[in-house]
């Protein structure tokens, strides 16, 4: 049963998160809540090192996800499973688009397709920023002054300065998520 639940979580996920592994989030995020297979925290992890390796985001929290719950079984059937509808939406995207490309609701359909994947993103990108700069609990607790995870926001201050820097703009992002993985490693953030 658990092989059939992690395919059909992950097919829906590979299936609706249009836009891209940031889209997937809102869909993790939400798995995180009914299923054990991993916290909040451990997405936040696998966000991380996803976003610090090769691979897309979504296949490596679906792997990581079907190892916790199934085993190599189980991250083979997650992996499989989130890849699977795409795949089928490209062949059958790619048979008619031809023979349709010049519809006008077919056009309309593509770009009405941009502000749901921008939306997805955005909700992605707030999840994270929520999780890693933000204590939402320590504000519903009353500890006001805990609710802005300062050094968190200092590194991302720093890194969004930096990166802007003329001469360093031309750097490979790959140098500035080092520094950030070594930043929080030697401060333990």
């Amino acid at each position: 049963m658990i092989y059939l639940t992690l395919f059909w979580e992950f097919f829906k996920t590979g299936l609706f998160a249009v836009g891209g592994g940031l889209a997937a989030i809102p869909f993790l995020s939400d798995m995180a809540d009914r299923y054990p297979w991993f916290t909040h925290a451990e997405l936040t992890d696998m966000i991380a090192v996803s976003e610090s390796t090769p691979g897309p985001i979504g296949i490596n929290c679906a792997t990581y996800a079907g190892y916790n719950a199934a085993g190599v079984p189980g991250a083979l059937v997650a992996s499989f499973s989130i890849v699977l509808p795409s795949f089928m939406l490209i062949l059958a995207i790619a048979s008619a688009l031809e023979r349709y490309r010049a519809n006008l609701f077919v056009s309309s359909a593509f770009n009405g397709l941009r502000p749901a994947a921008t939306g997805l993103i955005a909700a992605a990108a707030w999840s994270v920023i929520a999780i890693v700069l933000f204590n939402f609990a320590a504000f519903a607790a009353g500890d006001i002054l805990s609710v802005i995870h300062v050094p968190g926001l200092i590194l991302f201050a720093v890194l969004l300065l930096v990166s802007n820097i003329k001469p360093m703009k031309g750097w490979h992002p790959v140098v500035f998520i080092a520094a950030a993985a070594a930043v929080g490693i030697l401060f333990q953030l």
